[in-house]
């Protein structure tokens, strides 16, 4: 299977927030833009992009969906002047959650908001290696404050056992550190910061009993790359939780994070300047909740 991709939902700026992005990784570059027509939203467009080489995916499709902490992305950095330089650049029209200073777990860090809203943690590894770059961090809240070990061990579990996914090794969880006695309102035991792989991706985990007014939504999801229907098939039984929020590939988990279930082809079906071909992809999908490859590739053929 291919690796599995963030989605970012923008109102109308995809192209220039992944122009941003792009232009302060090194390695990075804009891999293809595709415009829907059509849609519930209008024309959309949807932006691929590498930032070091790490895929990245965002579409504008209307203000439906607004970023919010519950996601952000750790970036990994091995010096403090890139920590500088990195949250000099996003930071302008932008909100700090943490100021950027020196705390107990790095002596440069800082979390902020982007001018679109988009969270990002940046971190000074000192000496660690850095095997990824850009980390996906999910913080639990609200009702499902205290599920996050439950919640790693899950997915662990699924993408595991996926037809023909991951080895067992490319896919773990660990819990890195916990809420101690005394730090209510969080409750002894719970993450304070985890980590886990599906498909050999990093992402990481914690949670949070305090007040918050967000909670995950559509806004970022993860897109499963299924080289067939026995997979779409199987990551669509063992996710969905909600059917109500099951659209044009898209569903929710029971811990209320959104995952788009899609088929490896559909990058190649909606690539290239056919806009006959996008038009009767795009179509084919919009009445689509669980995806079918066999006929969206007949949509594609014509």
């Amino acid at each position: 299977m291919q690796k599995i991709t963030p989605h970012l939902w923008f109102d109308k700026e995809a192209r220039e927030a992944a122009e941003l992005y792009v232009s302060l990784f090194p390695g990075s570059k804009i891999t293809n833009v595709t415009t829907l027509t059509g849609t519930p939203s209008g024309d959309a467009d949807i932006v691929s992009f590498a930032l070091a080489g790490q895929p990245f995916m965002a579409i504008s499709a209307g203000p439906l969906f607004k970023f919010n902490p519950s996601v952000s992305f750790h970036i990994k950095c091995s010096t403090k002047q890139e920590v500088d330089a990195i949250w000099e650049r996003l930071s302008p029209g932008g909100k700090v959650l943490m100021p950027l200073d020196t705390y107990p777990f790095s002596e440069r860090y800082g979390w902020l908001e982007d001018k679109y809203g988009l969270s990002w943690q940046v971190i000074y590894t000192a000496e660690a290696p850095v095997r990824q770059r850009f980390t996906p961090v999910l913080m639990f809240v609200g009702n499902v404050s205290g599920r996050a070990e439950e919640a790693i061990n899950f997915y662990a579990s699924v993408f595991t056992n996926a037809p023909g996914g991951a080895k067992a090794a490319d896919t773990k969880a660990d819990v890195l550190a916990r809420y101690g006695k005394g730090e209510e309102p969080d409750k002894e035991g719970t993450v304070r910061y985890a980590h886990f792989s599906l498909l050999g991706q990093e992402f990481g985990a914690m949670d949070s009993a305090r007040e918050h007014k967000f909670a995950f939504n559509e806004a970022i999801s993860f897109i499963v790359p299924c080289d067939t229907q026995e997979q779409i098939d199987y990551f669509w039984a063992k996710l969905s939780a909600d059917p109500k929020a099951e659209q044009c590939g898209w569903l929710k988990d029971k811990y209320g994070l959104s995952w788009q279930i899609s088929p490896a082809v559909m990058r190649e079906l909606l690539a290239g300047g056919d806009r006959a071909r996008i038009e009767r992809v795009t179509q084919a999908f919009l009445k689509m909740k669980k995806f079918d490859i066999a006929a969206l590739e007949r949509a594609a053929a014509g």
